[in-house]
């Protein structure tokens, strides 16, 4: 089932990534159901399943079916839902939903379980809940806790911007402690450092500079405190 699984996916990412140029796409959001690509992009899929599966009767019908499914979900992300959802939502949904029809072709030949202990257990709720406060709940505290320097922070960037990187780098903190890479921590810092504080420096915003200052520190501090408690949590559950 494993192999199956592998060439599944590496059809996948080959036909829908590799074999998929940007030309393509946009030929299929124009021209529709007009478009050649949108069919030929379907052989591509169809034609690597049966080269992968080595032409072997069994798969001949199914992967038969897998195709023409994969050309109704891209009929309705590319065409029918193209305007009416954000790229990266399409993206994700397009995905996903290819994704489900590989699963439902491997689960014709392969019967297999998840066993919810592997998902429901005091090991994975300490990481979510680990997870969900070095990022959005962090992000609410140090909010909360800037304000009280009453500095009013420009905002002529891209929209919450910050917040995002924030999230980001605590995360990255987060990966790091558990994996015991503290070097990455000091890495990630001088970085940080190199590209936001030389731009701070040039415009000679002293304020600012020091704003900033303080919620990277405390954004580390509160990764890095999370870090070590989920750590210490994680050797008693």
């Amino acid at each position: 089932m494993f192999e199956l699984i592998l060439k599944m996916l590496l059809v996948h990412l080959i036909g829908d990534f590799a074999l998929q140029s940007n030309q393509m796409v946009i030929a299929i959001e124009n021209k529709k159901f007009k478009s050649k690509y949108l069919y030929f992009h379907t052989l591509i899929h169809l034609s690597l399943i049966l080269l992968i599966t080595q032409f072997d009767k069994q798969y001949v019908v199914p992967a038969i079916l897998l195709a023409i499914s994969h050309l109704t979900i891209d009929i309705l992300t590319k065409i029918v839902l193209k305007d009416k959802l954000k790229n990266f939502s399409i993206f994700i949904l397009d995905q996903a939903l290819h994704l489900i029809s590989i699963s439902l072709f491997i689960r014709y030949f392969h019967n297999y379980e998840i066993d919810s202990n592997l998902l429901f257990n005091a090991k994975n709720y300490l990481l979510l809940t680990a997870l969900i406060s070095v990022t959005f709940v962090s992000a609410i505290v140090i909010k909360k806790i800037m304000e009280i320097f009453d500095y009013p922070f420009p905002n002529n960037g891209i929209k919450d911007a910050g917040k995002y990187i924030g999230m980001l780098e605590r995360l990255f903190i987060f990966v790091f402690i558990i994996t015991s890479f503290w070097e990455g921590v000091g890495f990630l810092l001088a970085a940080k450092s190199i590209f936001r504080f030389g731009d701070l420096k040039e415009n000679k915003e002293i304020k600012l500079t020091e704003y900033i200052l303080i919620g990277t520190l405390i954004s580390f501090a509160f990764a890095i405190f999370i870090g070590i408690i989920y750590l210490k949590l994680k050797n008693v559950t």
